[in-house]
């Protein structure tokens, strides 16, 4: 049977996109630990350039077996990294601040085995600092930036200073002020490229947030219509039930029956009473309550063929053309919220194009495909980047802007898809992508 719409479940995305959600959100710290391991390959090929520049290029005598013993270290955990996160999953707070910790406690061996603080190098500290204060949160960046002071401080205090041919007094021509000049541009060019990513990273799980609390505040509004409406037709229901009873019973009155004036006037109200009812029903299907007796069985062509027919004659129109290219017809249940969500799409597309207007019905793999199509000024720009929000119309009146909005959230609550374009020749293009097992039979759509 197809999916029934109540206002929590027309509330709720489905459970898979609200996974893949959670999913997309985590990408953020696995990106940023794939950022850290790129910049840790960096690292230990620059180790070797510089120990190589300052064994053999100033002379600087140097441990190289340890040296060496501490960098292999550092290859061998990279590459366990890399292992571990070859593939996106959640990374927490903790593994970060592990990695960093790796990392500060391999430059203070190295620093340690060459020069200790007296080391250009030692202010790569502050790149770590830097890393961390983007990176981490909570207590962990401040446990980072006490880390690093207590290493510098460690190194300043145990290890052997590094003994330069000339002092920095020398200028440029020491040894040591090269060795700070690397080291700033190291550092400018590492923070200019490395921040730079993992902020990107953080602005885009920041966006991704927005766009879901702006999704939740989108069905938390759904929810609210479905009270409202519950509300209304709780408090109407009655009275109109029993304004259509009397009326009946007038129509049988031999005061009434004698005078047509009467009963033509008598069949105006009944006209205009099911009309209410008509208005309420919408309004419940706008809220994603469906009513039980809107539902009959029926099939997908006589479904479709009949909605065209009722639209036509309802918005006194002709400007609608119609095509039905499904194919063989599959038995369905009538869904008054499917069909007031292709109405409310026929509607938009009327307002944008009195003369001119198209829909097309079609099948792929699995999908009932419906396009419609106007020759009206298409979507502005804006609109199309906001496509399915709420509120998002040229009509310039308060409240408008609901249509395509309960339209998208109706299809999203059977499992398809609304997406709008405009046409390269003028006009604009929707079209919605409905699963057949989701508004036919489940018998036929296993069948199909």
């Amino acid at each position: 049977m197809p999916a029934r719409l109540t206002p929590a479940a027309a509330a709720l995305p489905p459970p898979s996109a609200a996974a893949r959600s959670a999913e997309r959100g985590d990408a953020t710290g696995f990106k940023n630990m794939q950022q850290l391991i790129q910049l840790r390959w960096f690292a230990v090929v620059g180790q070797i350039l510089t120990i190589e520049v300052a064994r053999y290029t100033f002379g600087v005598p140097l441990p190289l077996p340890q040296i060496g013993t501490v960098i292999a270290c550092l290859v061998l955990f990279n590459a366990a990294s890399m292992l571990r996160w070859r593939r996106g999953r959640r990374v927490a707070n903790g593994e970060l601040f592990f990695a960093l910790l790796v990392d500060v406690l391999m430059l203070t061996a190295l620093l340690h085995l060459s020069g200790g603080a007296t080391n250009p190098f030692s202010f790569l500290y502050l790149l770590q600092v830097t890393l961390g204060a983007v990176l981490l949160s909570g207590w962990t960046v401040w446990a980072m930036v006490a880390i690093t002071t207590a290493c510098f401080v460690a190194l300043a205090a145990v290890s052997p200073p590094l003994v330069f041919a000339q002092g920095l007094e020398a200028g440029l021509a020491s040894p040591q002020m090269q060795g700070f000049l690397v080291c700033f541009v190291l550092n400018a060019a590492l923070v200019g490229v490395f921040i730079t990513r993992i902020s990107r990273n953080l602005r885009q799980r920041d966006a991704r947030l927005a766009s879901l609390r702006q999704r939740a505040a989108e069905h938390e509004h759904i929810v609210r219509m479905g009270l409202l409406a519950s509300g209304a037709a709780h408090e109407l229901g009655t009275p109109l039930a029993t304004l259509a009873v009397i009326l009946g019973d007038w129509r049988r009155m031999p005061a009434f029956a004698q005078q047509p004036e009467l009963l033509q006037e008598i069949a105006e109200m009944e006209h205009e009473l099911q009309r209410c009812k008509t208005i309420l029903s919408g309004i419940l299907l706008s809220a994603g309550e469906a009513r039980g007796e809107s539902s009959a069985g029926t099939t997908l062509h006589a479904f479709l063929d009949g909605l065209v027919q009722m639209w036509r004659v309802t918005r006194s129109s002709a400007a609608l053309t119609y095509a039905n290219h499904i194919g063989p017809d599959l038995p369905m249940v009538s869904d008054s919220a499917v069909q007031q969500m292709i109405c409310n799409v026929l509607d938009n597309a009327l307002e944008a194009s009195p003369t001119g207007m198209h829909l097309d019905a079609t099948r792929e793999d699995g999908m009932l495909v419906l396009t419609v199509t106007d020759t009206g000024p298409g979507f502005a720009p804006g609109m199309l980047a906001n496509f399915g929000t709420p509120y998002q119309s040229t009509k310039g009146r308060p409240g408008a802007g609901l249509g395509l909005f309960l339209a998208v959230n109706v299809a999203r609550t059977l499992g398809g898809t609304v997406s709008a374009c405009n046409r390269p020749g003028g006009g604009a293009s929707v079209t919605l992508r409905l699963p057949l097992s989701a508004v036919t039979l489940e018998d036929a759509a296993h069948a199909d």
